[in-house]
């Protein structure tokens, strides 16, 4: 059996901090590869088009074998479900063990997510703890922990363990910030992104979104 990894979010832009913690994933567990989905109507946000954000997805991950890029949600309408995904990755890749990689802040969204019930039963969680703000591990392993219990009290057992990633203080919002303000994102993000979006224009003062 194959282990894979899905990467879902916006990436709205990816930037290091999603590189590095997809690659912790990949050496941690291990995995065979990180699916890496950007989402097309994500429920609670707004973003730049799907395909700027793909392509800069294609940039980022193509040195690495390992990562794949995928359109599974072009194939539907509507709003994006993590459920959705996983059962269409699920119906391509036989034989799998499924492993979500997401971060602390959106993992403890987990219990009022449409189907979590479900979702929590088809595959592993690799989570990247928030070590902002002076948080410490202990911190974010009793946020999991109290998740864990909210499904406990629905006779659900949810398996997840916490990436042992450094500590990186980069946000896809801070870029956007930085971009819509003309500051330099260098070093953020991967040249060809920086380029990327330099060239489109992405996140200025005529291009920035809430």
């Amino acid at each position: 059996m194959q282990h894979i990894g899905i990467f879902g979010g916006t990436f709205d832009p990816v930037h290091w901090g999603h590189l590095l913690v997809a690659q912790t994933a990949l050496s941690q567990v291990p995995l065979k590869k990180v699916i890496w989905v950007p989402s097309l109507n994500p429920p609670h946000k707004k973003t730049v088009v799907w395909q700027n954000r793909w392509e800069m997805l294609q940039l980022a991950t193509k040195e690495n074998p390992a990562f794949t890029v995928s359109p599974v949600e072009t194939k539907r309408s509507g709003i994006s479900y993590a459920i959705n995904t996983l059962i269409d990755l699920s119906s391509c890749y036989a034989d799998t063990h499924w492993y979500w990689i997401v971060g602390l802040d959106t993992f403890k969204t987990l219990p009022r997510w449409y189907r979590g019930h479900e979702l929590v039963l088809m595959c592993d969680w690799l989570i990247a703890p928030r070590l902002l703000g002076g948080e410490t591990i202990a911190e974010s392993e009793l946020i999991c922990k109290q998740v864990e219990q909210q499904f406990q009290g629905q006779s659900l057992t949810i398996d997840w363990q916490l990436l042992n990633i450094p500590l990186v203080e980069i946000s896809s919002s801070l870029i956007r910030k930085l971009c819509h303000d003309s500051q330099s994102i260098r070093y953020l993000v991967p040249e060809s992104v920086r380029s990327y979006i330099i060239t489109h224009n992405l996140y200025s003062v005529d291009t920035s979104h809430p």
